[in-house]
């Protein structure tokens, strides 16, 4: 099926967004008040966090909507355009609308990394396949282990973190060596949207590191503006929503997410036997005790109960 025919069954757009920039606590509360009456007003539905640094976020609702949210958030923030990914859902993406004051837009836990002052070199996505392909480059992803598991660009290196906040780390023991012994290397990393990747060479040129690179707008601009005959790109993109991973034409994907441990699950997982739905996957059947999977049972039970009582295809199923 063509992506075109696909799009007619897609009536929710979703929005992921962030932006570097100094913004005062009065600031952040007015923005937050004016965000959540809009979302309530527009039937809009995601997850915002708010900081002195910036802002994150992703929203999904009706396309006029999403338009006119994004046009006010630039409006409050005093931008003429803040950096946004679009992509489609036939369901709601979200459960709920949430807009939180964090100390971190994305949490790396270092005070003194600050990209509102400085940040690697931006690739754009039409080049970032000859960044790849040049032997003088080392490509890292910054993203958790999880989520390269399904997708990635083959030959990135994988520092295997479960949170950004291991990457700090990761790079005092591995990059830092590699790059002593390989001076001439131009390092260059990627994110989903562009936003751990673009704190991470912020991050990088404090510890004195020096041609750092970063793809803009992350796998999700790769994705939207290189062709699936042009592209490296293998596998799926995670998202951090109810679709829990997008296909190249942005479109969901494949992949569902356990209920118990939160790991996206794979077609071919959701066939093996360790697999229960609600209580545990692959990755998770042997970490939980005998009154946590009673606990996730009953919430299971609960989550099936709501489902046959909403709308068809209102939201995306429990897995």
């Amino acid at each position: 099926m063509k992506k075109d025919d696909r799009l007619k069954k897609f009536k929710y757009k979703v929005a992921a967004f962030y932006n570097f920039i100094s913004i005062i606590d009065e600031e952040i509360l007015l923005i937050k008040e004016e965000l959540t009456k809009l979302a309530t007003n527009q039937k809009i539905k995601g997850t915002i966090l708010l900081a002195s640094e910036g802002v994150n976020g992703t929203i999904c609702g009706p396309e006029n909507a999403i338009v006119q949210f994004i046009e006010t958030l630039e409006k409050l923030l005093k931008v003429s355009d803040i950096n946004v990914k679009y992509s489609w859902s036939e369901k709601q993406a979200f459960r709920r609308f949430k807009a939180r004051k964090k100390k971190e837009i994305v949490t790396i836990g270092l005070k003194e990394i600050n990209p509102t002052k400085s940040v690697g070199k931006y690739i754009k996505a039409g080049e970032w396949n000859q960044f790849l392909e040049d032997p003088n480059s080392v490509v890292i992803d910054t993203r958790n282990e999880y989520e390269i598991k399904i997708g990635n660009f083959a030959g990135a290196l994988n520092p295997q973190t479960s949170s950004f906040r291991e990457f700090p780390a990761w790079v005092q023991k591995h990059l830092k060596p590699l790059i002593e012994e390989n001076p001439s290397l131009k390092i260059g990393m990627y994110c989903t949207g562009g936003i751990r990747c673009e704190k991470a060479t912020s991050y990088l040129i404090e510890e004195g590191f020096s041609d750092v690179h970063h793809l803009e707008g992350g796998i999700l601009k790769y994705l939207e503006d290189v062709s699936s005959e042009n592209s490296l790109w293998n596998g799926e993109c995670f998202v951090f929503d109810q679709r829990v991973s997008l296909d190249h034409e942005l479109l969901p994907g494949s992949h569902r997410m356990c209920h118990a441990c939160g790991l996206p699950i794979s077609p071919e997982d959701l066939k093996k036997p360790t697999y229960i739905k609600g209580l545990q996957c692959d990755a998770c059947v042997n970490k939980f005790t005998d009154s946590d999977r009673a606990r996730f049972a009953e919430r299971q039970r609960q989550i099936d109960e709501i489902m046959k009582r909403l709308p068809e295809n209102s939201i995306w199923p429990s897995s």
